[in-house]
């Protein structure tokens, strides 16, 4: 139980940053959110990636009066359902529009949510663990609300943000640094360890009461480290002699629901063979995984994929990886249709050639596509094999010219 004080004091408090003109990057969801809907609105995504920010943007485009708080507050540690009446009397009668950061803080803060909603009031709220939202929402909030995934700056918000042009020597400092927007300002590695501690210790080590918190952290930097490869639960709980692979599997999902990391299946037409098969890991930022990993030095090739799959990810399509003979990368379907198949190399030659063409031409084979991509740092071109068309292209290429068109 809180005081209707301790309340007020946190409620007035963080009310004042709202007072602050800033110039604020200006982000790509927000045009996805309609402040005419009827819909409770759910912003997810890794903290520290501009959620708060996000819903600033929209405060200051609603021009109405508003109650906000942020349950990350200490002043109000230990914020519970029954406190919610306390912080209506706060807001008072006069409240057009809701707004709460990091609700899933607040056990049972559907139920409050709910009631926001069903009296006709507009409510927005983040969240930076997919599980515990996911399960609120889908108990007492079917068919009420919208949700929308945030990420760490995009490349043209990064250049947004940074004033610099869009050119292939922009696009390689973005490969690098991410879009994380406090690192981008200080450049300093520690931010992005710091907020990978905060995340492993207090989101996922506090929150399901893991004793073993070394071993958590030595799994999460060695998934890091291997961005792009395949794992699977048994060889992780081998190579950490972890109890059982039930746990490990308890990991990653809780990594998952973090937006840490995010796990890509392997290709295949029965469900029991995706389940089973090893996935293959990718991080949640590019300059995260720099900053945190233990073998990353100039592997531009493994970033880039990482990359690719984050704006693959974006999309909202189904995505494989394939595997039979040989592999590749990325299988994207929309709905049932294959939509790309995509290879990704920092740059093909002569010792690579061989093999990205046949994994890529076995999986145009087995989807019966007649084009295919390689996806590179800086290079174009295009090549025929058995009348199959390959189209080399940068990266960035891609991204304004297919997933952009989107």
């Amino acid at each position: 139980m809180i005081l209707k004080e301790e309340i007020a004091a946190a409620v007035a408090g963080q009310k004042k940053i709202f007072s602050k003109e800033l110039s604020l990057t200006n982000r790509e969801a927000k045009s996805k959110i309609k402040l005419s809907s009827t819909h409770i609105e759910v912003i997810t995504g890794i903290r520290r990636c501009g959620k708060s920010t996000l819903m600033r943007q929209i405060i200051s485009e609603s021009q109405s009066s508003f109650g906000y708080l942020n349950f990350e507050d200490p002043r109000i540690y230990g914020f519970e359902v029954s406190d919610f009446p306390k912080l209506d009397e706060v807001f008072g009668e006069n409240t057009s529009a809701y707004y709460f950061d990091e609700i899933q803080n607040v056990p049972g803060w559907e139920v409050y949510v709910r009631q926001l909603h069903d009296r006709g009031e507009k409510v927005y709220v983040t969240g930076s663990n997919a599980s515990l939202l996911s399960k609120e929402l889908g108990t007492r909030l079917t068919g009420r609300y919208l949700a929308h995934e945030i990420f760490p700056f995009s490349y043209l918000e990064f250049l947004d943000y940074n004033a610099k042009p869009d050119e292939q020597e922009s696009f390689e400092e973005y490969l690098n640094s991410g879009g994380f927007p406090e690192y981008l300002r200080d450049k300093n590695p520690e931010v992005l360890q710091n907020l990978l501690k905060d995340i492993v210790f207090r989101d996922i080590a506090i929150r399901y009461s893991i004793k073993n918190t070394k071993t958590l952290m030595d799994i999460t930097l060695f998934l890091i480290s291997n961005v792009g490869k395949e794992m699977s639960f048994n060889s992780l709980k081998k190579t950490f002699d972890v109890g059982s692979a039930t746990t490990v599997s308890d990991y990653l999902s809780w990594l998952e629901d973090a937006y840490l990391l995010f796990f890509l299946p392997r290709f295949s037409w029965s469900t029991k063979s995706i389940s089973k098969n090893p996935k293959k890991v990718y991080c949640i930022d590019t300059g995260f995984a720099k900053a945190n990993s233990l073998s990353f030095s100039k592997d531009q090739g493994r970033l880039l994929e990482n990359l690719a799959y984050i704006l693959l990810r974006k999309t909202n399509l189904k995505m494989y990886y394939f595997r039979e003979r040989k592999e590749c990368d990325f299988v994207v379907f929309d709905g049932e249709y294959c939509k790309w198949l995509i290879q990704v190399t920092e740059k093909v030659h002569v010792d690579n050639k061989r093999r990205e063409l046949d994994g890529l031409l076995e999986a145009m084979v087995f989807f019966e596509k007649k084009e295919g991509f390689i996806l590179t740092l800086n290079q174009t071109d295009s090549l025929i094999s058995d009348g199959k068309t390959i189209q080399i292209l940068p990266v960035k290429d891609f991204l304004r010219d297919y997933i952009q068109q989107l």
